[in-house]
């Protein structure tokens, strides 16, 4: 029997969603063979099967949320049929739940004279199915509802925010009626005061004002709170609320964590990339002829980086806590958009690729990202990251760091300028790197040293492509 587990798909993922089960209980499945999806932070992909034999177990459902590791499913090798274990259990229980009523008639006079409501409302209100998203979770902590007593209509059972606006409309209904007779009835009971003598009715009316004008005052708040996120005043709201899908809300949380983690600090340089342009438009056609793929900037700006990496080694670090990890591999991460999120595939062992190997690397993984292709561990590992917004026009950014690594490097477009060299207006193609480091451990000094090497070895570039 082989176990198949939760794989780890990133050194800072700590648990992945299982989205879907591409083979069911006592089918067969073969070695390496596509098993199940699932969903992290960084990757949405298929998991292989790690043997070949009968899909024995299913141990997670689909839309379940678990750690690392977690035994998801077995696989018997020997092909044999699925377990009916379950099955068998499950049909003994009908058969001792027959002698189950004799008991309860007697205790049954007793419970109806105690009469123990709170007991009973307390058991009643199970543990959600499904994950919860943190938007759920905090709507769930400012209207003090129990996730127990909400029915998730999600997948798996998940609950949704319609399901609990839904709910706390029907509590808001229920909740607005008893409200305003705890004012009023107070007050009234000071009326006794005033019948003995005539002196004392003066005074009694005083408190009776404030106390009327504070009462309003709580009144308020619960009534417009329930409805104002269903239908604000003025219509129907014409939005449309969608859950963020498993893979959105790993990057939100990662995101959260890099920039809570790490004090950002971004420098940018301007730099003139007239000579890599040159370089780029004389090998073009030839890698577009032999290779398949077109010749861009950026493997010429990956290569700059790896030798000014091994300048500046501290830039290739990560921190573990107080520790400084040094790596002797520069790996570099290469960010590449999806189209429902993010992801950074890494080109290992870069500062061994010229700009061909580079590009080569960049496009295979790109590739492979966008058609959910990627091996795990083909998005792990990586020591320093680059992102390229310059490909959708943008002229520079200041992204945030992939954690636990300390830099990442953004490329802004391609742009050719009028700049003034030796006193005299030249046309130039300039582009603005911008540099994102944690300043735990970088200097703004050392940031701008290695920015510096990263633009001497493009403004002069001179090695050959190939």
């Amino acid at each position: 029997m082989t176990d198949v587990v939760m794989p780890q798909m990133g050194e800072s993922i700590v648990e992945g969603t299982l989205t879907k089960w591409l083979k069911k209980a006592g089918e067969r499945v073969e070695r390496d063979e596509p098993l199940f999806e699932i969903s992290t932070d960084k990757v949405d992909t298929e998991i292989p099967s790690p043997a070949a034999g009968t899909l024995s177990e299913v141990l997670v459902e689909e839309g379940q949320t678990v750690g690392i590791n977690t035994v998801v499913a077995r696989i018997d090798e020997g092909g044999g049929a699925p377990a009916a274990k379950p099955k068998a259990e499950a049909a003994a229980e009908p058969a001792a739940a027959e002698p189950a009523p004799e008991p309860p008639p007697p205790p049954a006079p007793v419970a109806q004279a105690e009469e123990p409501a709170p007991e009973p409302a307390e058991e009643p209100a199970p543990e959600p199915t499904g994950p919860l998203s943190p938007l759920v979770r905090r709507m769930a902590r400012e209207h003090n509802i129990e996730l127990g007593r909400v029915k998730g209509t999600g997948a798996g059972g998940r609950i949704t925010k319609q399901d609990l606006e839904a709910y706390i409309a029907q509590q808001g209904a229920q909740q607005g009626v008893p409200a305003a007779p705890p004012a009023p009835a107070p007050k009234p009971a000071a009326a006794p005061p005033p019948p003995p003598p005539p002196p004392p009715p003066p005074s009694p009316p005083p408190p009776p004002p404030q106390p009327a004008a504070q009462a309003p005052a709580p009144l308020p708040p619960p009534a417009p709170l329930p409805p104002a996120p269903l239908q604000p005043p003025g219509g129907p709201a014409k939005t449309r609320i969608e859950p963020m899908s498993t893979m959105r809300i790993k990057i939100a949380e990662h995101m959260v964590m890099s920039k809570r983690t790490s004090p950002h600090v971004t420098t940018v340089h301007r730099v003139d990339m007239t000579k890599v342009a040159k370089m780029r438009e004389r090998h073009k056609d030839t890698f577009q002829q032999n290779y398949g793929f077109s010749l861009t900037y950026l493997p010429f700006i990956a290569r700059a980086a790896v030798v000014a990496l091994r300048q500046y080694p501290l830039l290739n670090a990560s921190l573990d806590g107080n520790n400084i990890i040094h790596h002797s591999d520069v790996n570099i991460g290469i960010a590449v958009a999806l189209e429902n999120g993010l992801i950074v595939p890494v080109i290992r062992a870069a500062d061994e690729k010229n700009v061909l190997g580079l590009q080569r690397s960049i496009v295979d993984l790109a590739t492979r990202a966008r058609s959910r292709q990627l091996k795990p561990d083909e998005v792990q590992g990586g020591t320093f990251s680059i992102t390229n917004f310059g490909s959708f026009g943008s002229l520079m950014g200041t992204p945030v760091i992939n954690q636990p690594q300390v830099a990442i490097m953004g490329v802004g477009t391609v742009d050719k300028t009028p700049v003034a060299i030796d006193d005299a207006i030249a046309i130039r193609s300039i582009c603005h790197l911008s540099l994102s480091f944690d300043h735990r451990l970088i200097d703004g000094a050392l940031a701008d040293q290695f920015m510096s090497k990263v633009k001497q070895v493009l403004q002069d570039w001179s090695e050959e492509v190939m």
